[in-house]
């Protein structure tokens, strides 16, 4: 409910409020006046007093409505005090009497419904009519009346009560929707973030690499400084392909298909691809596969995540050693992946920038499908990455 809403609801719900008081306070003060009139009053002090200072004392009494608020009990005590001796002040005191019932304030009702009962013998004793009634039934007429009024002002307070709840819930509940839509968004976010870093370090390390090469390798005879350019322009355009394909996954899901690119898809088999293209770039590497069934495509893409990060860590920390590629596993066993190089020998050239990202990129992916991951110097002085997942995620 939007705040000018809920403004013009207070002000409708108030206005109601007001009318029916009036109409309360006229009908009692009216119903005594036509009684007086039928019965020929001519006690000309309690007719200046009905008047004159009754109305006074109702005027009064309304002017204390809107402190029920800050002094509930005290002001309904005080309305139906006047009420017991100014029959246009029952507006206000029933009104009071009602909201104390609206709030379920008990304890002062016990104190205030009395007082009403009492009120209405009063007003009947105070002003002569033409037929008095006895006080046993004006005691029961005022505990009926009384009763009513309880009960009208407790189902309001209810309802008021069960539409606050039910606001309350589905402003939580709005607030939990857009935490949840954060949440994706920044789980989207890292995912995107992982899948660049996958994609673009594996070939920008190639480029430094050569480009490294050219920098520091004097000796270097024109053809193979024209290899190492050539190697050093293809992995650029490639790694502006890759980055189209990565970002291919921003596009707008309601675009029609084949109006961008799609998010890169590898499998299991482009493993093989990947390890041919690092024999091809120099990389003294190999690829061992024993697998037993028809690898998933999920985990594929995993396995050849966790090889190119591998490789890409390789060629940066430890250029020029042999690297092995092991995949095994079965639908029982699961897949196992081993990337080892062997022990550095010797550190010629610089060693590329270390982003800090790729490992930790490879724990939340493979934890992701429920693997484990592990990494670090084997007992010959080189360095592993193993990654078992199951077989089915």
């Amino acid at each position: 409910m939007s705040d000018t809403t809920t403004r013009e609801y207070g002000r409708g719900s108030a206005l109601w409020r007001w009318a029916l008081a009036l109409l309360i306070s006229a009908v009692v003060w009216g119903t005594i006046a036509i009684d007086m009139a039928m019965a020929d009053v001519s006690d000309g002090p309690i007719i200046g007093w009905f008047f004159v200072a009754d109305l006074v004392i109702g005027l009064l009494s309304f002017l204390f409505v809107p402190m029920r608020r800050e002094w509930p009990r005290g002001v309904a005590v005080a309305l139906n005090l006047a009420s017991t001796v100014s029959a246009s002040s029952t507006g206000p005191a029933t009104w009071a009497m009602g909201s104390l019932a609206a709030k379920h304030r008990w304890r002062d009702l016990l104190v205030v419904a009395p007082l009403a009962v009492v009120a209405g013998l009063g007003q009947e004793r105070l002003y002569p009519g033409g037929d008095e009634l006895p006080a046993w039934a004006i005691v029961l007429f005022g505990l009926l009346v009384v009763g009513i009024v309880i009960a009208i002002g407790w189902a309001m307070g209810s309802q008021r009560n069960l539409m606050e709840s039910l606001r309350d819930r589905a402003v939580t509940a709005e607030r939990e929707q857009q935490a949840r839509v954060a949440q994706a968004q920044a789980a989207e976010r890292t995912r995107i973030a992982r899948e660049m870093h996958d994609v673009l370090a594996h070939r920008i390390s190639l480029v430094a690499m050569h480009a490294g090469a050219l920098s520091y390798r004097t000796d270097l005879s024109a053809e193979e400084q024209s290899t190492a350019a050539k190697t050093i322009e293809e992995n650029a355009h490639r790694a502006l392909r890759d980055l189209r394909d990565v970002l291919g996954v921003l596009r707008d899901p309601m675009a029609p298909t084949g109006s961008g690119p799609e998010q890169p898809q590898p499998v299991i088999g482009d493993i093989a691809r990947l390890v041919e293209e690092e024999q091809a770039n120099g990389m003294r590497v190999s690829l061992a596969e024993t697998l037993d069934g028809d690898v998933p495509d999920g985990l594929g893409r995993t396995a050849y995540r966790i090889v190119q990060e591998a490789l890409t860590n390789a060629r940066k920390h430890a250029p020029g050693t042999s690297v092995t590629v092991s995949l095994t596993g079965s639908p029982t066993d699961g897949l196992t992946v081993t990337v080892r190089n062997a022990a550095l020998v010797s550190a010629s050239a610089s060693p590329l920038p270390d982003s800090g990202l790729g490992l930790i990129g490879l724990d939340e992916r493979v934890a992701l499908s429920g693997g484990r991951l592990r990494h670090g110097p084997d007992a010959s002085g080189g360095y592993v990455v193993e990654a078992w997942i199951p077989w089915e995620a």
